[in-house]
């Protein structure tokens, strides 16, 4: 990859996690970058092509951290510890290579892109169903049931961290699944 390719990547990263892919437009993308349009263009066809370049950055990013966090775990209460407790770091502005909390880049571009044909859209899908392979992964017993109620207490937290700016949703949402989890166990 080339220098003037990945600062393009990096550049737009930071701008669509703190401000959204519609309200960045490609020409403060170059001004922040300093790279010529031409250049941009030699790398990425369109601005939805440099979107899905930005979410596959993240994606790798995301899954690297994750899979870091949730590895130690010895049983399936551990791994439900592990991912909220990372969620929490991440929530409360405590993981550097997440950068800033400004919500899940990966559900504000799908929403933003509003088709769900849209590559972006597709991205994203193919993001939440890769994290959700990884924490099925690392569960101990297969299990579809808990494998659900966790990813889906996860997508509420992310969501009520960011809209209501509840900062302890992933504790609570542990909190909650450490009642409901043995259950499904």
């Amino acid at each position: 990859m080339t220098d003037k390719r990945q600062l393009l990547i990096d550049t737009a990263l930071s701008l669509f996690t703190e401000r959204g892919i519609n309200l960045v437009g490609i020409n403060e993308v170059l001004k922040v970058s300093g790279v010529a349009k031409k250049t941009l263009y030699h790398h990425f066809s369109s601005k939805e092509a440099l979107i899905v370049a930005v979410l596959e950055t993240r994606h790798q990013i995301f899954i690297h951290w994750l899979e870091e966090r949730l590895t130690p775990a010895q049983d399936d209460l551990g791994v439900i510890d592990a991912l909220f407790s990372a969620l929490d770091d991440w929530f409360n502005d405590r993981v550097p290579e997440l950068s800033q909390f400004h919500g899940c880049l990966f559900i504000n571009s799908a929403i933003e892109c509003g088709d769900c044909r849209c590559q972006v859209s597709r991205f994203a899908k193919f993001h939440k169903q890769a994290v959700r392979d990884l924490i099925g992964k690392h569960l101990h017993q297969p299990n579809e049931a808990l494998v659900d109620l966790i990813c889906l207490m996860k997508e509420g937290a992310i969501v009520s961290a960011m809209v209501s700016q509840d900062k302890g949703a992933a504790l609570r949402s542990q909190s909650l699944l450490q009642h409901l989890a043995p259950s499904l166990i």
